[in-house]
């Protein structure tokens, strides 16, 4: 369980920020199922909640060892 959290929290991580530099530099976007899980016209604040939430996961699993 504590590893399926780190993987996860640690794609959660990479998609967010990803998707947030895309956004911000108008690059290609390196993880493509983000946009998938954004709405359209909300993808800054969606970026930034898909970020935070892979921290939230990441933190967790990190402390268990």
């Amino acid at each position: 369980m504590k590893n399926l959290l780190g993987y996860l929290g640690f794609v959660l991580i990479l998609g967010g920020g990803s998707g947030l530099l895309s956004d911000r530099l108008g690059g290609f976007r390196l993880f493509g199922f983000v946009r998938f899980l954004v709405p359209d016209g909300h993808e800054t604040a969606g970026y930034a909640v898909l970020l935070v939430l892979g921290v939230l996961l990441a933190i967790p699993a990190a402390r268990q060892g």
